[in-house]
């Protein structure tokens, strides 16, 4: 063992002494000290420490790798969460951005009266963008996805450049995405629920992927928040849930296809006498529609099922397949027929051609053309 010692004010280099050396020293420091002891400062006894010589030396690079490593992994851990951050933010503003373009073009197609271009399910989505549930207290579907997602992608764009604006740090910037996709999940779920049970049977690619859209963009962000922090808001967002809930239940309770006053109403059945006669093309066309099946679906109350037949006239319209929803007149408690049930239907007057559910009157024109009928110049 070699020791190195250092007494009072000894340099760490001083070699091992021997013993009478080292009581020489300290008597004679003693000695110095008591004659000086007005004018010397006293200094403090330094602890003698017995170290292996391999000890010293394995242990500071040993301490320098612990430090480096313990600074490597509190670096690491400090940076990790930036880096799943700027990742998260990355994905949404993706996703924002392909639920813009797809909003804004089923808001052009709603506010021009286009037909939609449906890669599957043929006319479904037609029959989805034009019924009650398009709109939510008179603003279109659409327009109020486009403003959603357009919302996302700005927000998300702008947490991952650390540049938000009015003042709002990266802290309320993540709450109000979480609480935009919060309530984008919600409405998708609500949109999932009347697809399946109001419109039976029909297929909408585009209701499909607003709804991946959605939830992915809200699994994206609460995966962010992390799951004891999620936990945490799980109370706000089942505030944000339900206020959508309620917000669009209101709406479409309140637009009905039978308003709540026709449902005070007692109704003996009657038919309407139709005054317009019909042409050769509009009974030919009537004619194809018996031919392969068509039915159309009316009430003998609604105004538009009496002007969808005005259009192919007297004669015409007494070779429709036409189905009556409510034969035994409209009174209270009423139920439809189970044949319009199990249609789904939405709305009168509504067509069943080739599988296709298409609500609301159709000009002859647009019924010549999903049915097959190649005649030119129906009028």
């Amino acid at each position: 063992m070699a020791c190195s010692a250092t007494l009072f004010s000894l340099p760490l280099s001083f070699q091992k002494p021997s013993t009478r050396q080292l009581l020489s020293l300290f008597h004679h420091r003693y000695d110095s000290f008591n004659h000086r002891k007005d004018s010397v400062r006293r200094r403090p006894l330094v602890p003698v420490f017995c170290l292996s010589d391999g000890a010293n030396q394995d242990t500071e690079p040993q301490a320098e790798s612990t430090s480096a490593a313990s600074s490597s992994s509190s670096l690491s851990w400090s940076s990790s969460p930036s880096i799943s951050s700027n990742s998260t933010y990355n994905l949404c503003a993706a996703l924002g951005g392909i639920g813009l373009v797809e909003t804004a073009y089923l808001s052009y197609l709603k506010l021009t009266g286009s037909t939609a271009f449906c890669p599957i399910g043929g006319g479904s989505c037609d029959n989805v963008l034009n019924s009650d549930y398009a709109a939510v207290f008179g603003v279109p579907l659409p327009v109020i996805g486009m403003v959603a997602y357009g919302l996302v992608g700005a927000i998300s764009l702008q947490l991952a450049a650390k540049k938000l604006p009015f003042g709002i740090d990266e802290s309320d910037g993540r709450l109000v995405l979480l609480g935009t996709t919060t309530s984008m999940a919600a409405a998708s779920a609500y949109f999932l629920y009347i697809l399946n049970t109001k419109f039976s049977g029909v297929t909408c690619s585009y209701c499909l992927v607003s709804a991946v859209l959605s939830f992915s963009l809200f699994f994206a962000t609460l995966k962010d928040f992390g799951l004891q922090e999620s936990m945490r808001r799980l109370g706000s967002q089942i505030i944000i849930a339900g206020v959508v809930f309620i917000t669009l239940s209101t709406s479409y309770n309140g637009s009905l296809p039978i308003s709540q006053s026709a449902a005070e109403l007692d109704l003996p059945y009657f038919e309407t006498e139709l005054t317009k006669p019909s042409s050769p093309l509009a009974i030919s066309l009537a004619r194809h529609l018996q031919s392969i099946g068509a039915k159309m679906y009316g009430a003998f109350w609604c105004s538009h099922c009496v002007e969808q037949k005005e259009m192919f006239g007297r004669e015409a319209a007494k070779l429709l397949d036409y189905v009556e929803c409510f034969p035994n007149g409209y009174h209270k408690g009423t139920m439809i027929e189970k044949a319009c049930s199990e249609v789904g239907i939405e709305g009168f007057p509504t067509w069943v051609i080739n599988g296709q559910v298409l609500s609301g009157e159709k000009e002859l024109s647009e019924l010549a053309e999903i049915s097959g009928f190649e005649v030119d110049g129906i009028s």
